[in-house]
C-alpha cells in the first residue's frame, strides 16, 4: 500500500502561504493544498514565549515525494526555519486516493 501524508507548514502571511501552496502544486509534489486563516498560534522561538496570527497550509502528497515537497518548502518558504512536519493519513476514499495519486509527479520536478 502506498503511504498518503498531510503535510503542514505556516506562514506569516496569507500571500506567503498561497505562494507556497501554488509552487509546490504546480510542481506536483503535492497534488493538492488548503490555506487555513488566520489562526493563532503560541509557541517558544529564540529561549522567549510568544503569540502570534498565521496562516496554515496543508498539503497533501506521498510519503516517497515528502523528501522533495520538503526540500520545495523550505527552498521557498520566507522562514529561516520554518516546522514543516507531515502526518500519515491512514483512510481515505478510493477516489480522493485516486486523484492524489494521479495529480503528483513520478520525478523530481524541482
Amino acid at each position: 500500500m502506498t503511504d498518503y501524508l498531510q503535510v503542514s507548514t505556516a506562514t506569516e502571511t496569507r500571500e506567503a502561504a498561497i505562494k507556497l501552496a501554488q509552487s509546490a502544486v504546480s510542481s506536483r509534489l503535492a497534488a493538492g493544498a488548503q490555506v487555513i486563516g488566520p489562526v493563532t498560534s503560541a509557541f517558544w522561538h529564540l529561549g522567549e514565549f510568544g503569540t502570534g496570527e498565521e496562516w496554515q497550509l496543508l498539503l497533501k502528497t506521498r510519503a516517497d515525494h515528502y523528501a522533495r515537497l520538503e526540500a520545495h518548502l523550505l527552498k521557498h518558504h520566507p522562514w529561516d526555519n520554518p516546522e514543516i512536519v507531515a502526518v500519515s493519513i491512514v483512510a481515505g476514499s478510493a477516489a480522493c486516493l485516486r486523484w492524489l495519486d494521479s495529480n503528483l509527479a513520478d520525478g523530481s520536478t524541482d
